[in-house]
């Protein structure tokens, strides 16, 4: 049996999706969101996502944590930036807490659960569910997505 911590990098909202099992077979999953505020300077918001991540880390004890890799738009260099920056205190709190941890980028998430590298939220959404069994749907979406990079870290370190 495994634990997969997946997660979703945003600073407004980071997801958050747990996934228990072995190969195909889950038994057990979770998911929740971490939400910050535009009120507040970037430098509390990333220290309120670090220390959500590290209580997460510590009462869950995964075996594996997934980051969606960093990627940025040319039209929108600072996104990527503050991604960026966002990724950096989620890997710190992986690396401080001892989980092996790995990054995979968004357009291969999307294949290996889609068949789509350029798949839609919804779609990304529907996949994750129909694998999970889950009946209503998963939301927010980062939630799903981070769900999805559970799914693929458990699916392929069996």
């Amino acid at each position: 049996m495994m634990k997969v911590l997946g997660i979703d990098p945003g600073l407004a909202d980071t997801g958050i999706g747990i996934v228990c099992g072995s190969g195909l077979d889950i038994c057990e999953y979770a998911y929740g969101n971490i939400s910050t505020s535009k009120k507040e300077p970037v430098a509390q918001r990333l220290e309120l996502i670090y220390t959500k991540i590290c209580r997460v880390l510590a009462d869950e004890r995964p075996d594996l944590m997934v980051l969606e890799d960093v990627f940025s738009l040319e039209k929108y260099p600072q996104s990527g930036i503050v991604l960026g920056k966002v990724c950096g205190v989620l890997l710190l709190a992986g690396t401080q807490s001892g989980v092996p941890l790995t990054e995979v980028p968004v357009r291969q998430a999307k294949q290996i659960l889609t068949g789509n590298g350029k798949a839609t939220k919804e779609q990304l959404e529907r996949a994750v569910r129909s694998s999970l069994g889950a009946k209503a749907p998963i939301r927010p979406f980062h939630a799903s997505d981070a769900l999805g990079l559970a799914l693929i870290g458990l699916f392929r370190h069996r």
